[in-house]
């Protein structure tokens, strides 16, 4: 009762006193709130659905996300296996961290291998040879074939117009797909995962972070990242505005010299798609100042399949996509 009437100022106690200070509950800090959030969020997923599983593909947000997992469920391992979809043209550097973080904590790891559907002649190679936009159909086949009920993703609101409407449940259909009419309120952190046989549930534990926000985060909790994301040499070659990386998926083409650049990744995906920024960011701390004085999202900025269209991260969550 003390406590409580000192808050209130009942009792007369001079709130610069160490007594009035700890009688006052301690206000999260932006970052705390962020992460019970995300904590929450794993935890009524972990209690309302059988079959979960975290998309996991080496890159910051997901990094990110294995570690809230894991503080979530700490001393007891994750109770959550992890699906990568393989596109096959991902940078080497994240694969090894991927492999090695998988052994570091004893995770079950399941891969979708866009080449294998390729090779089984149930895809079709691009003629720009991004592989990107065919990652929906072995994750489709693998949630099916494994009976996932609940996906986690990465994705933030800040990223991209699409994402930006997306609920933290998001209900997909029997197909995969997503229909921004069948969003459901979430007032009061209140989330609703029913769904029918057939149908599954997105989960987005990092909705409301910022890019600023995930590397704030990572900052604080010292977590390691692949090398990629700090500057360092690399042959690199322009096309539309960005620095792309050669490599076996067809760049660079006629015209498209190659040139050694001090360079960095502010996000990470199919090698075809991903451009690399200048940067001489070479600490977390100089990565947060580029962030911060930035105007650009990482996928405005470096994500050549979100350029192909006005809705072409819409058009392909529709269908499946993350």
């Amino acid at each position: 009762m003390t406590a409580v009437a000192d808050v209130a100022g009942g009792t007369g106690t001079d709130s610069t006193s160490p007594s009035a200070d700890r009688s006052r509950p301690r206000a999260l800090s932006h970052l705390d709130a962020l992460e019970s959030e995300a904590v929450h969020i794993f935890r009524e997923v972990a209690g309302e659905f059988e079959r979960p599983v975290i998309l996991f593909s080496g890159g910051k947000d997901s990094i990110v996300m294995l570690h809230l997992a894991l503080k979530a469920f700490a001393p007891a391992p994750v109770p959550f296996a992890l699906l990568h979809v393989d596109t096959g043209h991902n940078f080497p550097e994240v694969i090894d961290y991927r492999d090695r973080v998988v052994a570091e904590h004893r995770l079950r790891l399941h891969v979708a291998s866009v080449q294998e559907f390729i090779d089984r002649g149930e895809l079709r190679e691009r003629p720009d040879g991004t592989r990107n936009p065919l990652q929906t159909v072995p994750l489709l086949h693998a949630i099916e074939t494994n009976r996932f009920d609940a996906v986690f993703g990465g994705g933030r609101r800040d990223e991209e117009k699409a994402r930006a409407k997306e609920r933290v449940f998001s209900l997909r259909d029997e197909f995969g797909g997503w229909d921004p009419r069948r969003q459901r309120p979430e007032l009061w952190q209140l989330y609703n995962g029913r769904h029918a046989p057939g149908e599954h549930v997105r989960v987005f534990p990092l909705s409301n972070w910022t890019e600023l926000d995930v590397w704030q985060y990572i900052a604080r909790e010292k977590i390691e990242l692949p090398a990629i994301y700090y500057a360092h040499t690399r042959e690199v070659f322009r096309r539309d505005g960005m620095w792309l990386a050669p490599g076996e998926w067809g760049g660079p083409k006629d015209g498209e010299a190659v040139e050694v650049r001090q360079v960095r990744y502010r996000t990470v995906g199919d090698m075809s798609c991903t451009g690399a920024v200048d940067s001489d960011a070479v600490t977390i701390e100089q990565v947060i100042a580029e962030i911060a004085a930035s105007r650009l999202t990482e996928r405005g900025a470096t994500r050549a399949d979100d350029k192909l269209s006005e809705a072409a991260m819409e058009d392909r969550k529709r269908e499946g996509y993350f």
